[in-house]
């Protein structure tokens, strides 16, 4: 198969990634310094990502918020101008077909982020669905993300309105010449910020911001580590057709009005499932393990109670490098999920003792004003 190549291709070869096939496209998956330093950097400085695989569309026409919100259980018509909101696109029976992150840029034009190994069929979903509505997919774009707790003081040398952002807001800027759309967003747990810019001007800009002494450029094998200590979910592992959003434990991004007695309750798909599971609570829950212990445990591995009986499955797994021993996120019976159980996982036939924690295994540092 013949990979895809972001905007910043050259620039990660120059700077000595090790590029692995990943969503169709090659990718840094580490540099030089290696995962765990990569890691430990964005939590103590700032790291660049190029997550430019990602899926950017710009929905636009009337009416286009009451119609997202046909396929979505978020608060799409409520979303003030330039504010995000995470949503889940879900299928008849309650399951999860993708996440993504919807903002508004205006009365009837939206800006969806979506996940990179979904975007064909995202697409072809929302014009399935949004016949009729203007959707523009913005294949001339690169997506870059700048995260960490240096990465607002970065922001405010080199763009000061974007600096001022508060998390899930947006705005337009112009960086170095080059316009920009700027949100205090991410997927590290960190304050930070991700640039929607023209893919001509993706390497000058990179470039410009791996000159300022805070910032190290960040590979995939570091996002993953990052995103699992924040306890956030990834699509193809916490997320898929077959898992539910009350499991996943993101009940919180079904908005209010969207519930049973909300101004406009229901209306997406599998609505009615999903506020029976609310209910009546589904039999598995997504939780923390932390391992007793230094060795690691792998997604697929079975979770097992103290009596032997299998309880669940990892979905993903890491060495928490800011926590300092190997973690997991699972699937678990909800009698086996309060924070403190011990477990077991089966790691090639040999038990491996955990404990079920809570999430996140580090404290999100979102700037909210």
């Amino acid at each position: 198969m013949t990979l895809l190549h972001t905007p910043l291709d050259a620039l990660h070869r120059e700077l000595g990634a090790r590029m692995v096939p990943f969503a169709g496209y090659d990718m840094p998956v580490q540099y030089p310094a290696g995962i765990i330093k990569e890691h430990l950097h964005t939590r103590q400085a700032a790291g660049l990502f190029d997550v430019s695989h990602m899926g950017q569309v710009v929905l636009s026409g009337p009416g286009s918020a009451e119609l997202l919100e046909t396929l979505v259980p978020a608060d799409v018509v409520g979303l003030g101008d330039n504010r995000q909101t995470y949503a889940l696109f879900t299928n008849s029976s309650g399951g999860v077909l993708d996440d993504l992150i919807i903002t508004r840029w205006g009365p009837d034009t939206f800006f969806l982020v979506v996940n990179a190994g979904c975007k064909e069929q995202d697409i072809a979903h929302l014009r399935a669905h949004l016949e009729g509505q203007t959707l523009e997919v913005m294949a001339d774009h690169a997506l870059l993300a700048l995260q960490g707790p240096a990465a607002r003081e970065v922001m405010g040398r080199l763009c000061p309105e974007a600096s001022a952002l508060t998390f899930m807001r947006g705005t337009r800027a112009r960086i170095d010449g080059v316009d920009l759309y700027i949100t205090c967003s991410g997927y590290t747990g960190e304050d930070g910020f991700e640039l929607s810019l023209p893919a001509a001007s993706a390497e000058r800009i990179a470039r410009l911001l791996l000159a300022q002494p805070e910032v190290e450029p960040i590979g995939l094998g570091a996002r993953d580590s990052l995103r699992l200590e924040a306890g956030l979910c990834l699509y193809g592992h916490e997320l898929s057709p077959a898992i539910d959003p009350v499991q996943a434990g993101l009940v919180w991004s079904i908005g209010k009005a969207r519930r049973p007695g909300g101004d406009r309750p229901a209306g997406f798909p599998g609505a009615d499932r999903i506020f029976q599971l609310i209910e009546h609570k589904p039999p598995l829950r997504r939780v923390g393990l932390v391992v007793d212990g230094k060795r690691p445990v792998r997604e697929g591995q079975t979770v097992l109670d103290r009596n032997g009986e299998q309880v669940g499955e990892i979905c993903s797994a890491c060495f928490g490098a800011s926590v300092g021993v190997p973690i997991a996120i699972a699937y678990v019976a909800r009698d086996d999920a309060e924070p403190g159980t011990q477990l077991v996982v089966d790691v090639r036939g040999k038990p491996v003792a955990v404990t079920v924690a809570k999430m996140p295994f580090v404290p999100q540092r979102y700037f909210r004003g």
